[in-house]
């Protein structure tokens, strides 16, 4: 994909000023465009990043000075933009889950094949050095053979701080679709991938309140089931027990622990870069901090990006299409276990990514 590989954005909402704080100024990217449904939004950004024009969405997919096409659109328009992108030669790097329904997202991934263009997907936070330090320690021996894990996030919902929350409560949203990436791809670093599950999920509340911002107050209707557990069967024989909730208020739960034949090792938030990565050991007295060993050092939204685009064919990108299908699934998979009662085996896989090495933020911002 080559140097000065020039990015364009389509949506340009919560999300979009982290990736562009981490993208503008990178030596080997330049972002050249950007779209948004609201016009208004992408004339501001582009008067505020010399050399970026605002374009229509259509303009932008077709734009001849665009190589990969970086969609941060809502859940429910993730297929039509990737494809949009992909029909015009362009590769596409896209905020989680890869698209709304699983059927898309394998004609995304065949579209791509056939056209010879890459896909890469968030979460990109599993790069950084925390999930990144608690791997090299599994993969290291620290607890001996991983035996089982939990992962577990727990909130009283999105609502609460977003001013436009809608799309957490319709398909392609929820507790799991949400934040379920984060930690299925912390766990699939981890412990590898994911060969079946069985789920169990609810929605007990109909509607929530939008509690800031210019709606506060409204109250929109809850489509998705708003807290989703279950079990993860790893290919190796390691079991997950995942919780993922927007019902709840908080959790004195680590959010992802991996118990192991000679010790635990409790594992930062995958919804960020770092964090404290500790060790328990058999016989040992306390806990440890193990110092950060491997990941991207300050790492920030964009930095999986960065690496889709460095990755240039040599090696598959860390935060590629493969896995995020994976993940796809396996969410796909726990909902539909819960609606049939039944253990649900997979029909996809991936190969886990390449670790990161421990990188210096002056290295990897170039």
């Amino acid at each position: 994909m080559g140097d000065a590989h020039r990015i364009g954005v389509v949506g340009l909402g919560v999300i979009s000023r982290a990736y562009l704080d981490t993208l503008i100024g990178r030596p080997s990217v330049r972002v050249t465009a950007v779209a948004d449904l609201d016009a208004s939004r992408s004339a501001a950004v582009a008067a505020e990043f010399p050399g970026v024009r605002a374009l229509s969405v259509e303009e932008l997919l077709s734009s001849p000075d665009v190589d990969t096409v970086l969609n941060l659109t809502v859940p429910a328009a993730h297929a039509e933009i990737a494809l949009g992108a992909i029909a015009h030669g362009k590769h596409v790097y896209g905020e989680k889950p890869l698209t709304a329904e699983l059927a898309d997202a394998h004609a995304v991934l065949e579209a791509a094949a056939k056209a010879g263009v890459g896909v890469g997907c968030a979460p990109d936070t599993v790069l950084g050095t925390g999930i990144q330090t608690a791997r090299a320690a599994v993969e290291a021996g620290r607890i001996g053979r991983p035996l089982f894990a939990s992962a577990v996030m727990v909130t009283a919902g999105h609502e609460r701080w977003h001013p436009h929350p809608d799309f957490y409560y319709t398909p392609g949203g929820g507790p799991l679709f949400d934040m379920g990436p984060y930690y299925l791809a912390s766990l699939v670093h981890l412990l590898g991938p994911v060969r079946a599950v069985t789920g169990a999920s609810s929605r007990l509340r109909t509607e929530r309140v939008i509690g800031s911002g210019p709606r506060a107050g409204e109250r929109i209707p809850v489509e998705v089931d708003s807290h989703v557990s279950g079990v993860l069967e790893h290919v190796g024989g390691t079991l997950t027990t995942l919780t993922t909730s927007f019902d709840g208020v908080t959790t004195t739960a680590a959010p992802i622990e991996v118990h192991g034949e000679t010790g635990t090792l409790t594992v930062p938030d995958p919804n960020q870069f770092d964090g404290e990565v500790r060790l328990f050991g058999l016989g040992d007295p306390q806990w440890r901090t193990l110092p950060p060993s491997a990941g991207y050092v300050e790492g920030s939204r964009g930095v999986g990006l960065l690496d889709f685009v460095a990755a240039d064919g040599g090696r598959a990108p860390r935060a590629g299409g493969e896995l995020a299908l994976h993940l796809l699934e396996t969410m796909t998979a726990l909902l539909r276990s819960s609606a049939e009662g039944r253990r649900i085996e997979l029909t996809t896989s991936t190969e886990v990514p390449a670790a990161v090495p421990l990188t210096t933020a002056r290295e990897w911002r170039g």
